[in-house]
C-alpha cells in the first residue's frame, strides 16, 4: 500500500479563542512596525524614535514633533505610506468578499469589471489631457468609471432576470474584455508619446507623489465600505454554504449579494482612484490569511485588512529602496511577489487534493 507523509494540519483560529486574539494582535503590531519602518527609511534616513514622535504628534498625543525630520515625515513619506495602507487593506477586503461571493479562489476585486471601468475612465482622461483641469480629475474619473461598471453589470443582470453569482461573473468577464479593448484602442491612437507613458505607468499602479489629498479621498469611502462588509460578515459566512442554506437561515440572498458587491466596488474604486491598477493584493492576501485564521469572515476580513495594509506598505517600501536610486513601480513589485506566491498556493492545493 502506498503511503505518504501527511503535512501537519493548519490550526485555524475560532472567534473568541486566544489564538484568534493572538493572530489579530500580531497582525496589528506588524502593521505598526511596518508603517514606522516605511516612514523611517529613504534617501534621508529618519531615526525610528523621531518617526514615532512625529506620528504621535500627528495624533495629538505629544506636544512636539520630530524637529528637523518633521517636514520629511509629514509632507513626503507619511501620506504615501497611509495611501499604501488604505489601498492594501481595501484590495484585500474586496478580494476576500469576491472570493466568498463567487466561491472561487481565483476571484479578485476586478472580477466584475470594476477595476477595468476605473482604468478605462482614467485612460480616457489621460489621453485627452483633461488632467490639466486639476489634480482631482484623474481620481474622480477612476471612481466614476468603477461605479459605472458596477451599474452596467447590475442592469444587464436585471434585464436578463438572473442575478445569480455565475451570471454576474460572466457579465464581469465580458465587460472586462470590452473595456480592455477600449483601453487598447485609446492607447493605439494617443498622439502624444508622453501621454502613452503616463497611461502605462498608471495602469501598472504606483504610489509616487501621494499627498494628504489622496489620503482624504480614499480613507472615508474605504472605511465606510470595510465597516459595511464587516457588519455583513455573518451573512457572508452563510453564503459560503450555498444559496438555499443561506435562505433557510434567514438571509436575503439577492439583497445581501447586491449590497456586498456594491460595497466591494466602492472599496475597489476608491483604491484604484488613488493608486492605479495594483494587482495581486486582492488575490493573494485572502489566500494567505485564510490558511492561518480559517474561513470565518468575522475574523478573516479584519485579518485580511491588517495584512493587506502591511503587504502593500512593504511592497511600496521595496519598490523605493531595492534598486535605489532606480525606483520600481509598486504594482510591478506586487506582481513580482504575488505571482510566485499564488503559484505556490495553487501547487499546495493541488498536492492536498491529490492525496
Amino acid at each position: 500500500m502506498k503511503t505518504s507523509a501527511a503535512a501537519p494540519p493548519v490550526r485555524r483560529a475560532r472567534r473568541g479563542s486566544p489564538r484568534a486574539a493572538l493572530v489579530l494582535t500580531g497582525l496589528a503590531v506588524l502593521l505598526v512596525v511596518v508603517v514606522v519602518a516605511a516612514v523611517s527609511l529613504g534617501p534621508i534616513p529618519v531615526p525610528p524614535l523621531d518617526t514615532v514622535r512625529v506620528l504621535l504628534h500627528r495624533l495629538g498625543l505629544v506636544a512636539s514633533g520630530g524637529g528637523q525630520y518633521e517636514l520629511v515625515v509629514e509632507t513626503i513619506r507619511l501620506p504615501r505610506v497611509l495611501v499604501a495602507l488604505v489601498v492594501g487593506a481595501a484590495l484585500a477586503v474586496a478580494g476576500t468578499v469576491m472570493q466568498a461571493l463567487f466561491r472561487n479562489p481565483l476571484a479578485d476585486p476586478g472580477v466584475t469589471g470594476v477595476s477595468s471601468g476605473a482604468a478605462a475612465a482614467s485612460v480616457l482622461v489621460l489621453a485627452t489631457g483633461a488632467t490639466a483641469l486639476g489634480r482631482w480629475v484623474l481620481p474622480a474619473a477612476a471612481f466614476l468609471g468603477a461605479l459605472a461598471a458596477l451599474v452596467i453589470v447590475h442592469l444587464v443582470a436585471v434585464a436578463r432576470r438572473d442575478r445569480s453569482a455565475s451570471t454576474l461573473l460572466l457579465i464581469g468577464i465580458a465587460l472586462n474584455a470590452l473595456l480592455g479593448a477600449v483601453i487598447s484602442a485609446v492607447l493605439a491612437n494617443v498622439p502624444d508619446d508622453r501621454n502613452v507613458r503616463g497611461i502605462v505607468f498608471w495602469l501598472n499602479g504606483d504610489l509616487v507623489a501621494r499627498t494628504w489629498e489622496h489620503v482624504a479621498m480614499a480613507l472615508p469611502p474605504v472605511c465606510v465600505g470595510v465597516v459595511g462588509v464587516l457588519l455583513l460578515s455573518r451573512d457572508l459566512n452563510m453564503l459560503l454554504l450555498g444559496e438555499s442554506a443561506a435562505q433557510s437561515a434567514g438571509v436575503d440572498v439577492l439583497r445581501t449579494r447586491r449590497l456586498l458587491l456594491t460595497l466591494a466596488a466602492v472599496i475597489t474604486g476608491s483604491a484604484v482612484a488613488v493608486a492605479g491598477a495594483i494587482g495581486f493584493v486582492g488575490l493573494v492576501v485572502p489566500h494567505v490569511v485564510r490558511l492561518v485564521i480559517g474561513p470565518d469572515h468575522r475574523l478573516l476580513l479584519p485579518a485580511a485588512a491588517l495584512f493587506g495594509g502591511s503587504f502593500l506598505v512593504l511592497a511600496d517600501l521595496g519598490a523605493r529602496m531595492l534598486l535605489s536610486p532606480v525606483v520600481l513601480q509598486t504594482g510591478t513589485l506586487t506582481a513580482l511577489i504575488g505571482a510566485p506566491v499564488f503559484l505556490l498556493l495553487v501547487l499546495r492545493r493541488g498536492r492536498r487534493g491529490a492525496r
